[in-house]
């Protein structure tokens, strides 16, 4: 099971990313279907996170990582920090930015929203472990490598 949402984890980053893209062109110009792309990305996104979530707990690269090597070993190791605190922190902050975004797309603020969106998406991209990076990299796709 963990295997499998491992790689939905690693799929829905690719529609996350997608829509954001969206999105933002979207918002900077004022496209009527933003609404609508703006709720997928809502619900793509949180169901993201609640899958990291339950792998952070589950898994070996989070929660059990502080607790096997103490929250202070973890930090002075840059993989180990990366998927214990600084991969969940910036996909929170980032997933929080698309929610504050889409209630700004439901008043209608389509500017304050693509200016969350590119945050977002900055910040989203700085986080995802993509192949090219040592120590943390994962493969484009699930199941290649």
């Amino acid at each position: 099971m963990y295997t499998g949402l491992l790689h939905l984890h690693n799929l829905l980053r690719w529609v996350i990313l997608l829509l954001l893209l969206i999105s933002i062109f979207q918002s900077f110009s004022k496209t009527a279907g933003l609404r609508k792309t703006s709720l997928f990305l809502l619900i793509s996104a949180h169901i993201q996170f609640l899958i990291g979530l339950y792998q952070w707990f589950i898994g070996g690269f989070g929660y059990n990582l502080i607790k096997n090597n103490g929250f202070s070993e973890v930090m002075k190791n840059s993989a180990q920090r990366f998927w214990a605190v600084e991969h969940i922190a910036g996909t929170l902050i980032a997933i929080i930015l698309i929610t504050i975004a889409r209630g700004k797309v439901k008043r209608g603020a389509y500017s304050a929203a693509s200016w969350l969106y590119v945050v977002a998406l900055i910040l989203i991209l700085a986080v995802v472990p993509w192949p090219f990076r040592e120590d943390i990299a994962r493969p484009w796709f699930p199941g290649v490598k």
